[in-house]
């Protein structure tokens, strides 16, 4: 990739953000070498693997890679016989600790199950050395301290030290606590020089006290003196220490031997870790700057869907919009100084770069960015110092250079095109450029202040104009890139605003030929009507989206309405046929029961058990009567009804409900017959046909029945509090017993409320038998929250 592009598009600053978020120097060894890639292959499992590590860190916060070290020199020491020392020790255990931890945890969460292959597939690899660990753990404590644990040996050396310190104490303790010796003594105190245990001896006393002088005082007036009584005590100890040192070495050597016998899987590991590190970065530089994975291309699109720079502060950068090659390769952007066309470059620019690094980009789903095999740019921002010194000369050597390079599948970015010169042939030179580029099909992006390109896009193929907007109320850029809208200069309206006299302007005016001030006024035209359009676009997105949320929310509601009828339904069904079940199993005993009798017993002792078998059949029918919730009567022996076809009315005996019928009956004789909006299926044993009921009336006792009806009755039924399903169940049984009872005009009161259980109880009652016909309360009846039912 070309090093002045990475350089004018500040990518070095993107890799130092990086290079904050690793946690290790061997991820910061692949930070530190970052650079955009032109395989497309490459750079689409570079994101992959990034996407992989923003998923887990949001989904388990940060997963720290703490406490891994670059153990290359540790290895290649181990290799050659050498020894570590405590330290470096340290660091092999504490990386193999962080890599076992880390295999653990992944496999713990069981987050690899296919949700993170990369990652899973690294951590996969990772070898666990849990022996040298503990090894290490058991006998190292610091970097300077081996533990007494480390072996036996060890711990018997030390043990005889610390009764050699204790021997040397004591007999030092006698001499300087001797009256005797005390006014030798500088101070009654005991030190070491040269790791031997002295007192400090006044030197005008030297003779008198025996002893090897081992140190004295600045001034002279203190000797460190041996006594001794003790120097064949510090011998002996200076003998336990060379055999602990001697063996804290062959400890150190044992250590380094597993260190040195393990060296290829702690290579493997550091290769993981290194790339695993680097990684994860990569996931946290994304996950702070919000960003996404791109869409990637091989054939040069762009669109970007509200890209931020991502140098800029986040909280002030407005977003943008920007897209090319698709119906145009070349895009000319126009507008005022300082109203972000050089941003919008850079950003291009910088967001290409970094999606070709494997690196997510701050902007919104659905941006789609190309894989291209060159980026170039020139680019003069007029606020840094180092490129305020720019020429047109330095300008045009830049482009010379890159017109040198340019191939196909290149990506071209333009500052200023052709600015620093004399306009017409600055132009002039623009537009030839501009052809060249579009010939070789390379994906341009200029920016100018020319007229003569702002028309040149306008009538060239393959070209397309855009521009900044600017408020000149406000005399202040919006930062908004309008694609297909050229820009205005907007110089006299600035000028006027800024309180140039009017005079002035108007003369300028007179330098500027008619056409030109035409097209100016075209310009303006035309990027109000966009602005215009935009903010309609803008709200009827608005609009639109509320919509789709409210219909989506009326879906669900209806989805749980729906589920809750069927439930309610199926219940219903599955309680009628366990009674129904019950009662038929009922009256098959006892008749069963009444015909053992008739062969039994005597007429009179019959007729007594005949008697208490229908006491306790209806006894059984009045409990089958509360579970259903509607009155039954006694079953009648009646012949079944022939030939019974779909459509017939029929009575179900043991419900008294009329009921259409729905299917012929089977070879069992039974049918399915809707009654109300249940439809259920009964044995021709148990129904008759309409006309037969008012037939045997007077015969069986129905006329009781309407009798209790009438007397019972009340003129309305009130359904407020009821689910639908419940109050259709109680309203058709209602409507039923006003029929039976003789009423003509009867009330249902189901209150106004959402509507729901009004809608369906007329529903109802379209369809209902006995209903002739039904209206709204009017004023003083209840109005909307009641339905006047008359009936046939």
């Amino acid at each position: 990739m070309n090093s002045r592009t990475l350089r004018v598009l500040e990518f070095e600053k993107i890799r130092n953000m990086l290079l904050e978020k690793v946690e290790s120097g061997l991820g910061r060894e692949l930070a530190e070498k970052l650079e955009p890639s032109a395989d497309y292959d490459t750079v689409v499992a570079w994101q992959k693997e990034t996407s992989e590590a923003a998923s887990l860190l949001i989904q388990r916060g940060n997963i720290s890679l703490g406490g891994i070290h670059d153990l290359s020199y540790h290895v290649r020491r181990a290799e050659i016989g050498s020894f570590l020392y405590p330290g470096q020790l340290l660091e092999v255990s504490d990386t193999l600790r962080a890599a076992r931890k880390l295999k653990a945890m992944f496999k713990e969460s069981k987050e690899g199950e296919g949700r993170y292959p990369i990652l899973e597939n690294y951590i996969g690899q990772l070898n666990t050395m849990k022996t040298i660990e503990d090894r290490i753990q058991e006998c190292i404590i610091s970097d300077e301290e081996i533990s007494d644990h480390a072996s036996p040996t060890l711990r018997n050396i030390r043990r005889q030290m610390e009764a050699k310190h204790a021997a040397i104490r004591n007999k030092l303790n006698s001499i300087i606590s001797s009256s005797q010796n005390q006014k030798y003594l500088q101070e009654a105190i005991i030190t070491q020089r040269q790791d031997r245990y002295v007192v400090p001896v006044k030197q005008e006393y030297r003779s008198n006290f025996p002893g090897l002088i081992h140190d004295q005082s600045s001034s002279g007036a203190t000797l460190f003196i041996e006594p001794m009584a003790i120097v064949e005590l510090n011998n002996e100890l200076r003998e336990l220490k060379v055999k602990e040192q001697i063996e804290i070495e062959r400890i150190l050597r044992e250590l380094t031997a597993l260190v040195g016998e393990k060296a290829s899987e702690i290579r493997e590991n550091q290769e993981i870790l290194k790339q695993l590190d680097f990684i994860f970065a990569k996931g946290r530089l994304s996950v702070k700057m919000r960003a996404i994975e791109p869409e990637l291309n091989p054939q040069g699109y762009l669109r970007i869907k509200n890209g931020r720079h991502p140098l800029l502060d986040e909280k002030k950068v407005v977003p943008t919009n920007i897209w090319n090659g698709d119906s145009f390769s070349t895009l000319i952007i126009t507008g005022p100084n300082t109203g972000g066309k050089t941003v919008t470059l850079k950003t291009v620019g910088l967001l290409t770069l970094m999606a070709q690094s494997g690196l997510h980009v701050p902007a919104d789903f659905g941006t789609k960015l190309a894989v291209f095999q060159q980026i170039f740019a020139d680019i003069g921002d007029e606020q840094s110092i180092e490129q305020s010194l720019s020429t047109f000369s330095s300008h045009m050597t830049n482009i010379v250079e890159i017109l040198n390079q340019v191939e196909k599948k290149a990506l071209v970015l333009l500052d200023e095109l052709g600015a620093g010169t004399d306009p017409t042939e600055g132009a002039a030179l623009a537009m030839a450029i501009l052809d060249y580029l579009y010939a070789l099909g390379v994906r341009t992006i200029a920016t100018t202040h020319y007229t003569e390109l702002k028309q040149y896009a306008l009538t060239t193929k393959g070209v397309q104009n855009a521009s900044v907007e600017f408020d000149v109320e406000t005399l202040s850029p919006t930062y908004r890139l309008l694609i297909g809208v050229p820009g205005k200069s907007n110089a006299f309206e600035i000028s006027k605003r800024l309180g140039l006299s009017q005079n002035i302007i108007d003369k300028a005016k007179e330098f500027i030929s008619k056409e030109d001030i035409a097209f100016e006024d075209i310009l303006a035209t035309i990027e109000k009507n966009k602005q215009i359009a935009e903010q309609e676009k803008e709200e009827a997105i608005r609009l639109r989206l509320m919509i789709q949320q409210q219909k989506e929310e009326y879906e669900r509601k209806l989805g749980r309405l729906e589920e809750q009828r069927e439930k309610i339904l199926r219940e219903a069904r599955e309680e009628a046929r366990k009674i129904l079940k019950e009662a038929k199993e009922a009256s098959d005993q006892i008749i069963k029961e009444l015909r053992t009798l008739s062969q039994e017993l005597e007429e009179k002792e019959k007729n007594r058990r005949i008697e208490e078998a229908r006491k306790s059949l209806r006894e059984k029918l009045d409990h089958v009567e509360g579970g259903l919730g509607v009155k039954m009567i006694s079953p009648v022996s009646t012949k079944p009804p022939k030939q019974l076809k779909p459509g017939d009315t029929v009575v179900i005996l043991s419900l008294n409900q009329k009921g259409s019928v729905v299917t012929a009956p089977d070879e069992n004789g039974n049918v399915m017959v809707q009654v109300g909006i249940m439809k259920i299926d009964v044995n021709i044993e148990n129904l008759r046909l309409d006309k037969e009921e008012k037939e045997q009336a007077r015969k069986t006792g129905t006329g009781k029945i309407v009798k209790s009806k009438a007397e019972n009755i009340q003129t309305s039924i009130d359904l407020r509090g009821q689910v639908l399903e419940e109050a259709l169940l109680n309203t058709d049984k209602y409507l039923d017993d006003a029929y039976i009872a003789g009423l003509h005009e009867v009330t249902i009161i189901h209150g106004k409320g959402t509507g729901v259980l009004r809608d369906g109880i007329k529903q109802l009652l379209r369809g209902h038998r006995n209903v002739k016909s039904f209206r709204e309360g009017a004023y003083g009846e209840g109005g909307a929250g009641v339905t006047i039912v008359e009936l046939k």
